[in-house]
């Protein structure tokens, strides 16, 4: 399937499916980026000369990332129940997802050190930063399927690593293309939340949620290509 065919049906998806998809992630959205701006403003006050972190950024972190796994879960197994043709309500949906949080969490951590890794090497030799970049950014698309292998696979992180690495090969330049979706989404997300900062920290908090929730176009092509891609093997 064409990639523009997969952008279609991804965006056929996300109108039709509006509030279902917004009852579903915006809540968890509203706390991840309140749990960020807070994050924002309490780094904000460090002072970077003899910086501290106490246990209450460490809690707020690690409630980040644990509501963060409970949303990919959710929308993950939201997307597989639809595509069997189901339709499951809100409360059934985030339930069944609270056992993928573990798992999920782990394979974040392999992922992103696998991920960061190159920049981080290369970063010692200078000017070939950007080489580590480039390569950070392809590894980050081979390792674009791991939610997907974890909640719809039930396979273990390790597992969901290797199979994601052996899924995107064929399709590895198809994914680099959907994830650069997030660059203009980045760059727009950037410009109505300077606006919105104006405003106050309230209308900062919506206006990010909003461009979080509309960034999840991204996550439903990457799941309409694995499942394309996994029917034809």
């Amino acid at each position: 399937m064409s990639l523009s065919a997969i952008l279609t049906e991804a965006y056929n998806f996300f109108r039709n499916h509006l509030t279902q998809l917004a009852m579903l992630t915006v809540p968890l959205l509203l706390i991840q980026v309140g749990i960020q701006l807070w994050l924002g403003v309490e780094i904000s006050k460090v002072d970077m000369e003899n910086p501290q972190f106490g246990a209450p950024h460490m809690i707020a972190m690690m409630l980040m990332l644990i509501v963060f796994s409970i949303f990919i879960a959710a929308l993950t197994l939201f997307l597989e129940l639809r595509s069997q043709g189901h339709n499951p309500s809100t409360g059934l949906v985030l339930r069944a997802s609270l056992p993928f949080v573990p798992p999920l969490l782990l394979a974040g951590v392999f992922s992103g050190l696998a991920i960061i890794a190159p920049v981080m090497l290369f970063a010692a030799f200078g000017p070939f930063w950007l080489v580590g970049l480039i390569l950070s950014f392809y590894l980050f698309a081979r390792l674009a399927y791991v939610n997907f292998m974890v909640v719809v696979e039930r396979l273990t992180p390790l597992e969901a690593i290797k199979a994601s690495f052996k899924l995107s090969g064929p399709i590895a330049v198809k994914t680099v293309a959907v994830l650069m979706l997030y660059f203009p989404l980045s760059i727009l997300g950037g410009l109505i939340s300077g606006l919105a900062s104006y405003g106050g920290l309230p209308l900062q908090m919506l206006s990010d949620t909003f461009v979080s929730f509309i960034s999840i176009f991204v996550n439903l092509a990457l799941f309409r290509l694995y499942m394309v891609t996994k029917q034809t093997n």
